[in-house]
């Protein structure tokens, strides 16, 4: 195997253009040898911006490609189950987009495959890279806003107009819950370091979106009496937060999911009696950590910090939300 982890990228969709394969360019110990399209002229468009080596016009003949350790699968919810089997049956590991699969039943496939094969598979949550995340933990642990009592979470955007848009087909695996609401569920997992036991959620659907979730609004509850309140859409006003709240302050993440371009750009910001203090800890793009990350684990066989079994667990918490949402009712979850 090559010094480097050699990714080949599974679609030209706007998010591997945008930020997953800058950001391996950008990684330490990453490159990208491949990519392919259902659009051979798509694909070599792209391969050709980014100096790619070779690009395809058909996903099996990336997965055919010896020059190729791991794949980024980017594409709609509703094919990350078959094709992140395929490319482990192949022999290549993979990062593959959030949601990991569309119910828990899926996702168990996938760890199947996974362990019938021996590879790496990760679910692409690329927030939890940032170091900022860490010093959250850190700031929790110091005792500087008490004991937690609760966190909220709110991701929305608005891109309602684009109705041709994966995000609003039901068939696709489309709506606010598998596409952000997954953000401040994963976060709260992470930060209490436990599994909800119960969820309600409520939420607003559209025809003229093939009656997908546009907007959910969710409670998780979590042992000791604490909770996650958290608010998801796509036909909203852009928000990215996370607040947690103390019994003696309160940490609050003005972009909690995203990664800060500038250098001296508040990304921590801590409220006590004492007043409001900001923290910075400099422009780090969380992609680039996220496939240094994989490449730890498949080149040296460094453990993920979030592997197979923080997939599973998420994903039954999504299963309870949306059957939250459908029965309107509070789904325990086992």
């Amino acid at each position: 195997m090559s010094t480097k982890l050699r990714f080949g990228i599974m679609s030209t969709a706007k998010i591997a253009r945008n930020s997953m394969i800058p950001g391996i360019l950008k990684s330490d110990r990453c490159e990208v040898t491949a990519i392919a399209s259902r659009n051979a002229e798509k694909a070599a468009e792209v391969a050709e911006r980014f100096d790619i080596p070779r690009s395809y016009g058909c996903y099996d003949e990336l997965l055919n490609d010896p020059n190729v350790d791991a794949v980024y699968i980017p594409l709609p919810n509703h094919l990350h189950k078959p094709w992140s089997i395929k490319a482990m049956q192949a022999g290549k590991h993979v990062l593959c987009e959030k949601p990991a699969a569309l119910n828990e039943l899926e996702i168990r496939q996938v760890a199947e495959a996974a362990q019938e094969h021996k590879r790496v598979f990760a679910e692409a949550f690329m927030y939890r890279y940032h170091p900022k995340h860490a010093r959250v933990r850190e700031l929790i642990e110091s005792g500087e806003i008490g004991q937690i009592r609760g966190i909220h979470g709110s991701f929305t955007f608005n891109n309602a107009g684009d109705k041709s848009n994966v995000r609003y087909s039901r068939e696709m695996g489309g709506g606010s819950v598998y596409d952000v609401g997954c953000y401040p569920i994963s976060a709260a997992r992470m930060i209490y370091g436990m599994e909800p036991r119960a969820v309600t959620c409520h939420a607003m659907f559209s025809e003229e979106h093939d009656g997908v979730d546009m907007m959910a609004h969710g409670m998780l509850e979590f042992e000791e009496g604490l909770g996650l309140t958290f608010e998801c859409g796509m036909w909203a006003y852009s928000r990215c937060s996370l607040e947690i709240a103390g019994t003696e302050g309160r940490i609050e993440l003005p972009s909690a999911f995203g990664w800060e371009r500038m250098e001296d750009q508040a990304q921590i910001l801590i409220h006590t009696p004492r007043g409001t203090r900001e923290e910075k800890l400099g422009a780090h793009n969380h992609f680039a950590l996220q496939a240094d990350a994989m490449a730890a684990a498949v080149l040296d066989g460094v453990p993920l910090p979030y592997g197979m079994d923080d997939a599973i667990y998420n994903m039954r918490v999504i299963d309870a939300c949306q059957r939250a949402i459908h029965t309107s009712s509070r789904v325990l979850i086992p």
